[in-house]
């Protein structure tokens, strides 16, 4: 059988059938519109090993030897007795396209009764989709614990970079090198985790932001999982992801099939940010991306609704919910120019605090007589768009619908905890609802859809504030089929209400992957505001999410979850690289902070529209104490060049934005000054002019965030030279104070 061999920008992948199962022989670099003779790559046999070649395939099987991490892990059950057809051969039996874009290779071992296929996309901007769907072509049951998704990396992936954190410090990097055995991260938190790797990535020696080969894999999936690297004796390094599946949580009976979450792959031979381009392309190209516009086409700059500027209650009234109060808070918010109110929790029956209420998603009589009206029209009267908190997978014990069904809540046991059966621990005074009940479904569906439909809502934001450990339906592991009913509820009022955009937040960034994006609007990167920290949260998860699908606000002056006080210009600056908003009382803002926060305001809807379709680039700064990142106008996944206002190809207009950079001071420099810092990612013989637009002299803040006594000569008139010179050479940098930001505009000259 001919090998397969799938290209898409500077990406191919080639699979051989000549072991007589499916081998990934080649994911990397394009080879170009041909191949040779592939038996040249036929490997040799050494001492004390099987006596044939062991193929590394796309599950990799006991069966042929492979003695690292398998593809498939499972037993038959006959008669009662477990144990039976642990080990399968699966062998090719049929490859075709299935008429939209993907290759299905079918492997299957008759004699075990398992038939596998693997369906394999690669997308126009170089990512590769790939998932498996396990039948049990036998007569008994069969018993799933595990099937993985995997990939070769070459030789030269020596280091390891995947991401971890906690609450409010989501998606920090750590690396380590390749070494032989397996480097697993397991995410058991019923969801995907604060300390969850969004990406997992295996790279050349010293591989940064824009130089260096990466191969890189994230699994979209919201329950648990796992992501690991599997480096075995014989030299080759595999990665790749799975679900994790509880004890018996998939038992495929005679005909039964279990799916796997897809994996997501791309590679870069550009470092990271070409990583980020492979996903930004594939975010940008889906039809109901950021719901486009009627008639747009997707995939184009512009075809997306315009991110609107958000004010979110929380950080502003908590749950002090007062009619008079909002409307004075939506006032000064249509003032400064939001376009969306977001109340947040305290709306529904008894929530004066977070001890009781969840799952009566009843507006409070006693707090909103009239019901939500009122605030409603007062809001959209202003020009607003109207939000809403909700946490439909959620339950407090003090609730009605606990003391009417306490069957409904997950954990460990048969019984309800009325009847006797324990609970898992409380976590923020609150339990998960059982959506694989369908009477807790439908009940959970029928109220959000009452609430949407009694309510002129546009938007929801859609928390889960807790991990379960001990996740059981009807006293069984069943975190599998919660996950599956909770995108269900999502689907299901997506689909009933296709206007309502929806974010997923969980106790801040703790559901954030492809699973949960393909079904919401936006992500809430983290509760933390505080503009240090959230530096590195929205760094590290613009690597796989593009800005416009990550929230970010300025919050009040001292941080709520910190206490650190910033300036009103970094904590602006750092929410501008997102989908701005604030959560923050803004009636207290007065005088120049209230110009200098609408001028903010002023300059994320000038630049909205490059900064959610442009290039993320990250520049490799060598004093660590500094980050240069920001967005070139231009395709993700596209040859970088000058285009105008953020859109693809055409001839640049002079004058027009071609780029937007920030450089962040974070803490203070070992050097005295920082010298020229490259700006790259723009086109290199194209000309340019680079001016700050903030601060400026004019600024009160300008003496604030620098600390110099003569600037560098081009900060206040502006430097002009072509993309080569900017990204070799650079510009002298102003010495910035710790934590201070200087935002800087490049126009085509």
């Amino acid at each position: 059988m001919d090998p397969l061999y799938l290209r898409s920008a500077s990406t191919s992948l080639v699979i051989s059938f000549d072991s007589g199962e499916a081998e990934v022989i080649h994911w990397g670099a394009d080879l170009g519109p041909s191949l040779p003779d592939l038996a040249i790559l036929g490997a040799p046999v050494p001492h004390s090993a099987a006596d044939a070649a062991v193929p590394a395939g796309v599950l990799p099987q006991a069966s042929s030897s492979w003695r690292g991490r398998p593809g498939l892990r499972g037993h038959r059950i006959a008669d009662g007795v477990p144990g039976y057809d642990f080990s399968v051969r699966l062998r090719v039996a049929e490859v075709a396209a299935d008429g939209a874009g993907a290759v299905v290779i079918i492997q299957a071992d008759a004699d075990a009764g398992i038939r596998v296929s693997s369906v394999l996309t690669l997308h126009d901007g170089g990512l590769l989709e790939l998932r498996h769907t396990v039948t049990n072509t036998g007569t008994s049951p069969y018993q799933l614990d595990e099937l993985a998704t995997v990939l070769p990396v070459a030789p030269d992936a020596v280091e390891l970079l995947d991401l971890t954190g906690r609450w409010c410090r989501e998606r920090h990097p750590q690396r380590r090198a390749i070494q032989q055995g397996t480097w697993v991260r397991s995410g058991r938190h019923g969801r995907t985790g604060h300390d969850a790797s969004l990406l997992f990535a295996a790279g050349s020696a010293g591989f940064g932001n824009r130089h260096g080969k990466v191969w890189a894999t994230h699994l979209a999936w919201s329950g648990n999982h796992e992501q690991f690297a599997d480096s075995a004796a014989d030299g080759r390094t595999m990665i790749g992801g799975s679900e994790l599946l509880g004890p018996a949580e998939v038992v495929l009976a005679p005909g039964g099939s279990y799916t796997t979450p897809a994996l997501f792959a791309a590679y870069s031979d550009r470092g990271l940010d070409g990583i980020s381009e492979s996903f930004y392309a594939w975010f940008r190209n889906r039809p109901h991306h950021v719901l486009p516009a009627p008639g747009a086409r997707p995939g184009l700059s512009g075809a997306g609704k315009p991110r609107p500027v958000v004010l979110n209650t929380w950080e502003a009234v908590y749950f002090d919910h007062n009619l008079a109060t909002l409307i004075q808070l939506a006032d000064s918010a249509a003032e400064l120019g939001v376009e969306r109110f977001v109340l947040d929790d305290g709306w529904f029956r008894g929530r004066r605090d977070d001890h009781a209420g969840l799952g009566d998603w009843y507006v409070d009589e006693s707090i909103w007589p009239s019901g939500l009206t009122p605030l409603i029209d007062a809001v959209t009267s202003r020009g607003m768009e109207f939000g809403l908190w909700v946490e439909p997978e959620m339950v407090n014990l003090d609730s009605d619908i606990v003391r009417a069904h306490p069957e409904w809540i997950v954990g460990p046991s048969v019984q309800s905890y009325k009847d006797g059966g324990r609970l898992p621990l409380e976590w923020r005074h609150q339990h998960v609802i059982d959506l694989v009940n369908p009477e807790a479904w439908q009940y959970i569906y029928d109220r959000v859809d009452a609430l949407l439909r009694e309510n002129n809502i546009s938007y929801l934001k859609w928390d889960q504030n807790r991990d379960s450990v001990e996740h059981g339906h009807a006293g069984r592991a069943s975190v599998h089929q919660q996950t599956l009913a909770a995108y269900r509820l999502f689907d299901a009022l997506r689909a009933a209400h296709p206007g309502v955009e929806i974010e997923s937040c969980s106790s801040g960034g703790a559901r954030v992957d492809l699973g949960i994006l393909e079904r919401t609007d936006r992500i809430w990167a983290s509760d933390c505001n505080d503009a240090l920290e959230r530096q590195t949260i929205q760094r590290w998860t613009g690597l796989v999410v593009p800005p416009e699908l990550v929230g970010g606000h300025v919050g009040p002056t001292t941080s709520h979850t910190t206490a650190r006080t910033h300036d009103l210009s970094f904590r602006a600056i750092t929410a501008l690289f997102g989908h701005f908003g604030m959560e923050w009382d803004v009636r207290q803002v007065q005088g120049a902070e209230r110009e200098e926060l609408k001028r903010f305001i002023g300059i994320y809807k000038e630049h909205r529209g490059l900064i959610h379709s442009g290039r993320m680039v990250r520049a490799d700064v060598a004093d660590d104490s500094l980050m240069l990142h920001g967005v070139v106008a231009g395709s993700a996944g596209a040859a970088a060049g000058p285009a105008a206002n953020g859109s693809a190809g055409g001839p640049a207009v002079p004058g027009s934005t071609a780029a937007l950079f920030a450089l962040v001071s974070t803490r203070t420099s070992a050097a005295e000054q920082p010298g020229r810092i490259a700006i790259p990612g723009l086109a290199a013989d194209a000309d340019y002019r680079v001016e700050a637009i903030f601060p400026d002299p004019g600024d009160a803040d300008y003496a604030r965030t620098f600390t110099q006594v003569q600037p560098p000569a081009w900060l206040a008139s502006g430097a002009t030279a072509n993309g080569r010179f900017l990204a070799e050479v650079g510009l002298p940098m102003p010495v910035l104070n710790p934590e201070h930001a200087l935002l800087l505009k490049v126009t085509t000259a």
